[in-house]
């Protein structure tokens, strides 16, 4: 099995968001459903990947506003105060309006580097976010390919309980026929009906996980679980061993796309940005100021700028904390134990990555060689039970021979039936592992 390379935080958007309708369905969409059409619909109205793309745009515009430490700040201000004196003639107070108004404007010019350390902290946090957002993006996604494919294997597991209970009605009918004829006990046509019973509760019991791997399905696209839902089922022509790529290729990719190992590693930027801008906090900065206003104790019939009235100032300022209550020294040793923490955070990280993508890997590999098996079980007891029935009516099996190839019949099938798509999901489960789902994704659709 290949697997690609390209998943990024930055590329689902468009499926969650790309239907103008999907997110306020009430009524599942007609027709069969193939395995992108949910994962489209999933993303469209599932409301925890929603709140992640909300997390990650608040991040983003989180990451916009740090370039305002880059550009000039400006401000202005009005002012109209009464002022009062008292004078020398009580009778006659001194009330006076005076009025004014300002603009001032300053910029940071130099404070050895503490500007860029902001900037780079906050731009690690966006990427931390986006990485988050991935990996909550693709979680669910292999959520919805695992109740995918258990819808796939209880509607197999209907289909085999179905012929199960044609056989065994084959059975009670044969046993009828020989009893009447003489040539069987009456205890075969009691065989035959429990069988038959067994076969008939069997099938309800198929029926009834069924509804319930539906519904499963049906809340996870956020609809309610009693709507009907049609999928397509899918090919199981993969799985050889030419297909798998070697583990040592699949950590070497998970080393590169795995969203929280990216993660991981961009909070550690962050954390050592941070470090870097608590210690600068503590060294000068050197900013431009400018500021013009205009003051007036009588405000005239008509407003006039002249010089009187006018003042201003431009000027270069520098400055450095001498004291602050020890809070710099010991933001300095906070930001130093968050960095040490962060790295840790990686270590641990990659090293559950790594157990995990080994994991999934020998899953895989299990799922290959069970399903090979379970195909052989199956071919050999479909054809024991078609020699056994066959044996049965000329007289040369016995009834419990019968029943127990069927029961073995019904036993492969269902195996097969887990094998087959255990399979699909085990193969999905390596591809979450390495941090590659999407174009999994793309492979399975090839294939249906």
């Amino acid at each position: 099995m290949k697997f690609y390379i390209a998943f990024i935080a930055g590329m689902i958007p468009w499926l969650a968001f790309g239907a103008d309708d999907c997110a306020t369905m009430r009524q599942v969409p007609e027709g069969v459903q193939s395995l992108q059409d949910v994962i489209n619909l999933g993303l469209c109205r599932n409301p925890q990947t929603a709140a992640a793309y909300a997390a990650l745009r608040s991040s983003h515009f989180n990451k916009n506003a740090a370039y305002a430490n880059y550009l000039p700040s400006v401000s202005a201000g009005v002012n109209a105060n009464k002022n009062f004196s008292q004078s020398k003639d009580t009778k006659n107070p001194n009330y006076d309006w005076s009025y004014g108004g300002s603009i001032s404007a300053s910029y940071l010019i130099f404070d050895f580097g503490k500007r860029e350390s902001d900037f780079a902290q906050t731009l690690a946090t966006y990427r931390a976010a986006g990485f988050d957002y991935s990996e909550t993006v693709q979680n669910f996604v292999y959520g919805l390919v695992g109740a995918y494919y258990e819808l796939l294997n209880a509607d197999a597991d209907v289909k085999a309980a179905e012929s199960a209970l044609k056989v065994a009605q084959t059975a009670k009918d044969t046993a009828d026929k020989k009893y009447k004829a003489g040539v069987v006990a009456k205890a075969d046509v009691y065989k035959a009906e429990t069988t038959l019973a067994s076969s008939q509760l069997a099938l309800e019991r198929s029926k009834n996980n069924r509804e319930i791997t539906k519904g499963t399905l049906l809340t996870k696209l956020s609809f309610p679980a009693n709507q009907e839902i049609k999928i397509a089922d899918m090919s199981s022509s993969f799985g050889s061993e030419a297909e798998s790529e070697s583990i040592d290729e699949l950590i070497k990719i998970a080393r590169e796309k795995r969203p929280d190992l990216l993660k991981a590693s961009a909070n550690k930027d962050a954390a050592w940005h941070k470090r870097n801008a608590a210690f600068l906090k503590n060294l000068p900065s050197i900013s431009a100021s400018g500021s013009v206003g205009w003051g007036d104790e009588n405000l005239p019939g008509v407003f006039e700028l002249d010089s009187n009235r006018m003042n201003g100032s431009i000027g270069i300022r520098a400055s450095m904390p001498l004291f602050a209550g020890f809070a710099n020294v010991y933001g300095v040793r906070a930001a130093e134990a968050d960095l040490e923490r962060a790295e840790y955070n990686e270590q641990q990280t990659k090293n559950a990555a790594m157990m995990d993508v080994f994991t999934a890997y020998q899953n895989y590999k299990t799922a290959q060689t069970v399903l090979k098996h379970t195909g052989a079980l199956l071919k050999s007891a479909t054809e024991s039970e078609r020699v056994t029935a066959g044996m049965y009516k000329v007289g040369r099996a016995t009834m419990l021979d019968w029943q127990t190839a069927q029961a073995e019949l019904i036993n492969a099938q269902k195996q097969n039936n887990a094998a087959k798509y255990d399979l699909f999901v085990k193969r999905a489960a390596v591809a979450l592992a390495i941090g590659d789902i999407k174009s999994e994704l793309e492979g399975m659709k090839d294939e249906q």
